[in-house]
């Protein structure tokens, strides 16, 4: 890449790695907040991560996932991770710092993405391993059981890619899962959140327990946004109470569905499976 292409600038300005208009990506400096930085892919906000405060979770999806991060085991206990999908790394920074001396390993397509963050960000304290692989490969090669967690939110163009969002691919995740490991899925979506039913139903063929989170306004049907979905091999495994009061009391107060909740919402849903969605 040209090293004109990307430079530090100011608060009013970008550092930017310069592709095709469509995916082009860029890191921008928070006007309201100097240490903040959000990285864009075409356009389209992908991670927003502060450079001194890894425990500043701007997006109110990755607040929620983090809760459940912290809700996982007990406080301070370091976990074994794979995040897939890195962005600018924000919950990587985030594990670090609530949970340190995790083992994580971040599993990123991009890697125009990889150099970006490398270049412009603080690393993320070890130990931490960034892969520059396709998440369905990368899980295919994993052992059974070798995670604590594993978070998932991979986008390309705003769009989840199909080979990710089966049964078959869900079922290779809950293989690598411990026993009380949980699987967390971001999931952009909007009324009538067709895509995240059938999500939740593709989750409930793969894993014993499954629940949602996401703001009170998606539920009922008023605005676009992000759903996070949980699961765990075992039943009763999820920390629904707690998640719940977490996700309560945060800044877009949320609501947690689970058991008949969650089977009223996904109604008629059926799971998706790759013989559909990719053939």
């Amino acid at each position: 890449m040209d090293p004109a292409a990307a430079q530090r600038i100011d608060a009013t300005q970008r550092v930017d790695n310069t592709r095709a208009d469509d995916d082009r990506l860029e890191l921008v400096v928070d006007p309201a907040r100097r240490t903040g930085r959000t990285l864009l892919a075409g356009g389209v906000a992908q991670s927003y991560v502060d450079v001194v405060d890894p425990g500043h979770l701007h997006f109110e999806y990755v607040r929620r996932m983090a809760a459940l991060v912290d809700l996982a085991a007990p406080a301070g206990r370091p976990l074994d991770v794979l995040h897939l999908g890195g962005g600018a790394l924000t919950l990587p920074r985030y594990v670090a710092a609530t949970r340190p001396g995790s083992t994580q390993r971040v599993v990123e397509r991009d890697p125009a993405v990889v150099e970006l963050v490398d270049r412009e960000l603080p690393p993320v304290p070890p130990p931490v391993r960034v892969e520059i692989a396709d998440a369905r490969e990368a899980v295919g090669r994993t052992p059974d059981e070798a995670y604590d967690l594993v978070l998932a939110d991979i986008y390309r163009a705003a769009r989840m890619p199909a080979h990710v969002a089966g049964v078959e691919f869900v079922t290779e995740v809950a293989r690598t899962l411990r026993p009380g490991g949980v699987y967390l899925v971001n999931v952009t979506d909007l009324p009538p959140l067709v895509f995240t039913r059938v999500q939740v139903a593709t989750l409930r063929a793969a894993l014993a327990d499954v629940c949602l989170v996401a703001d009170r306004r998606m539920l009922r049907g008023r605005r676009y946004g992000n759903v996070v979905l949980a699961g765990t091999r075992a039943p009763g495994r999820l920390p629904v109470r707690r998640l719940t009061a977490r996700a309560t009391a945060d800044q877009v107060p949320g609501g947690v569905l689970h058991g008949t909740a969650l089977d009223a919402f996904v109604g008629g849903a059926r799971p998706a499976r790759d013989a559909t969605l990719i053939g």
